[in-house]
């Protein structure tokens, strides 16, 4: 029997307002380890579940909603998508994820980033600065090692330094609606940009919508020309 799901949920003190959070990782020891390890900071953090694949986690995350997910970046299950699959299917929720991984390859940090993860920090992380990361987090801030934070300026920041011009309109797009647009300008399909960004077509379809009545533009090849116009392709 799988061990994809585990949730324990405990009343929480009305004194503390610790944040909950979800261990996410295909290796049954070290979920324990890190368990244990957040553990001694009762008063800033308090596990409810955990979960070892990306069904699992997905079902995790709906079921015990979490304020932080901490998410294994290569996990099993799934459509191959592995953690940002998992950060992709449950965007738009109140859970944030802080991607923890022994990984510190610049496509899996910008794939999970892209996918909505909050943070990146690898494994080699102490448990004060963990909780540190994950308390920020929840927050509503981003938190990674060191030089991590470089790929994700490097994938998101150059994109939008080739803009000549600043525009109400696009200040108005999310990071997502905006990588979106991008590669809608390019040409690519719904279903090109769904894998690109490891997010469901109908997801996609809403993020268009959402830009084309930003940008008070019509249709698909409006925002083309819209894009090349300002040299964002």
């Amino acid at each position: 029997m799988s061990d994809g799901v585990k949730t324990t949920m405990e009343a929480g003190s009305e004194e503390s307002v610790p944040v909950t959070v979800l261990v996410i990782d295909d290796h049954g020891l070290f979920r324990a380890g890190v368990i244990s390890e957040l553990g001694k900071y009762p008063e800033d953090v308090r596990v409810i579940g955990e979960a070892s694949d990306v069904e699992g986690a997905v079902a995790a995350v709906s079921a015990a909603k979490p304020q932080v997910a901490l998410l294994d970046v290569h996990l099993p299950g799934g459509h191959g998508g592995g953690g940002a699959e998992v950060a992709a299917a449950a965007a738009g929720g109140e859970t944030k994820f802080l991607a923890l991984s022994v990984s510190d390859a610049a496509e899996d940090v910008v794939a999970v980033i892209r996918a909505g993860a909050r943070g990146y920090v690898t494994k080699t992380i102490g448990t004060a600065e963990l909780v540190d990361a994950i308390r920020r987090v929840a927050g509503g801030d981003a938190a990674f090692s060191p030089r991590l934070a470089g790929f994700v300026l490097d994938a998101f920041g150059a994109a939008r330094s080739e803009i000549v011009e600043t525009d109400n309109e696009l200040d108005s797009l999310t990071s997502r609606e905006f990588e979106v647009m991008r590669l809608i300008a390019r040409g690519y399909a719904y279903k090109e940009i769904a894998s690109e960004l490891y997010i469901s077509v109908k997801t996609v379809e809403s993020h268009v919508s959402a830009v084309l009545r930003k940008l008070q533009l019509s249709n698909r090849y409006e925002l083309s020309r819209w894009a090349s116009a300002r040299k964002i392709v």
